[in-house]
């Protein structure tokens, strides 16, 4: 599992984005890379803006290793259809970002932690691997013990972002079912990603 040391939101100045879409951000103060050279701008190669596209892409995730990145592309890759579609929808079946979606937490880190402390349930058996891929009609929830912990009230009343349509949510917002693996246009992402300029670095 890829650990996040440094700062989460660092990366957003680096590749010249509000990754997470979050208010606070340091890329909202300024929008410019860190360090002496920050604000030089230079044309980018193709190269150079595939690998940006990947390092955004993996960013997002949580900053995933790049051998986990790997594996997951070439799964995508394996399969029948558009590896680029099949590239997102393995990404958003990770119990992770399932626990991300579903508001759980405030960041991906934070859904991370949740499922490595034993906190969430898939079919009411625990699941603490954050690869863990969910399958369509899989019931997702929350353990009762965490659904008065400050950091989930905060979470799950943040106006910051929706949980997106290919869930089915009961009315008190710890328990949902996974309906349908979502396509590109369906993931509520802050900023484009770009999976087709993925599929093009890894075939370089």
């Amino acid at each position: 599992m890829a650990r996040r040391i440094q700062a989460k939101y660092k990366i957003d100045r680096r590749l010249g984005i509000n990754l997470w879409g979050r208010a606070k951000s340091s890329f909202n103060k300024r929008n410019y890379a860190p360090g002496e050279h920050g604000k030089d701008r230079t044309k980018l190669s193709d190269y150079c803006i595939q690998l940006r596209a990947k390092q955004k892409l993996r960013g997002y995730y949580g900053a995933l290793g790049e051998k986990q990145f790997r594996k997951i592309f070439s799964e995508a890759l394996r399969r029948s259809g558009d590896t680029s579609e099949n590239l997102i929808g393995l990404l958003e079946r990770r119990l992770d970002a399932v626990v991300y979606r579903l508001k759980f937490a405030i960041t991906i880190f934070g859904a991370r932690q949740l499922v490595n402390h034993g906190h969430i349930r898939v079919n009411g058996k625990k699941i603490d691997i954050p690869s863990y891929l969910v399958k369509e009609g899989d019931e997702i929830s929350l353990v009762d013990g965490m659904k008065e912990n400050i950091n989930v009230a905060t979470a799950v009343a943040s106006t910051e972002r929706d949980i997106p349509d290919y869930f089915e949510t009961d009315s008190k917002g710890f328990k949902a079912k996974f309906t349908r693996v979502p396509k590109l246009s369906d993931v509520p992402y802050p900023v484009q990603m770009e999976p087709n300029l993925v599929v093009e670095f890894y075939s370089r």
